[in-house]
């Protein structure tokens, strides 16, 4: 009896583990299309809650949280910033303060190596003491391929407070 209930025991584990096997993910790969969808609804869920969307040149759209002072920063500027990042659904993949305890920032040059397009674009937009939204389309962030915990086509949020910037001359 005790090996009938060891052979029946092994038998379901058998058949889970093969069916297991047989499961197909039902999950659709992103594309472009999609993407461009959620982005304008994104887009159109911040103007709705009175959110006044701009956008760069490249098409980096931004909203200003703060008004900060002075000059905005140029590519070889040294940028002392806060950061969080978020996928557009919310979730936060990244931060400052996970990189930096001590006081919670990131510092680098801007453009030198250039981080990804969308990033290095919206800085220039926050000047000193300055907040704001960016909203990166995949195309100016990690595109068709993606990037560790960034799926292809994934649209970037991140909440940027500029708290330093070194001129390149100085």
């Amino acid at each position: 009896m005790k090996k009938l209930v060891t052979i029946f025991t092994l038998g379901i584990i058998l058949i889970g583990i093969g069916t297991s096997c047989l499961k197909i993910d039902e999950t659709e790969e992103p594309t472009r299309e999609q993407e461009q969808i959620n982005l304008k609804s994104y887009i159109n869920n911040l103007i709705a809650k009175g959110n006044e969307v701009d956008t760069t040149a490249l098409g980096i759209y931004y909203i200003t949280i703060e008004e900060g002072s002075g000059d905005y920063p140029k590519t070889g500027d040294t940028l002392t910033v806060g950061y969080a990042a978020y996928f557009s659904d919310g979730y936060l993949f990244d931060s400052s303060i996970w990189h930096n305890t001590t006081d919670s920032t990131y510092t680098f040059v801007l453009g030198t190596p250039p981080l990804i397009q969308g990033w290095d674009d919206g800085m220039k937009v926050i000047n000193k003491d300055g907040k704001a939204q960016l909203i990166v389309p995949s195309d100016f962030a990690y595109g068709s391929v993606g990037s560790g915990i960034v799926n292809p086509f994934q649209t970037l949020v991140f909440v940027v407070s500029m708290k330093d910037i070194k001129p390149l001359n100085n």
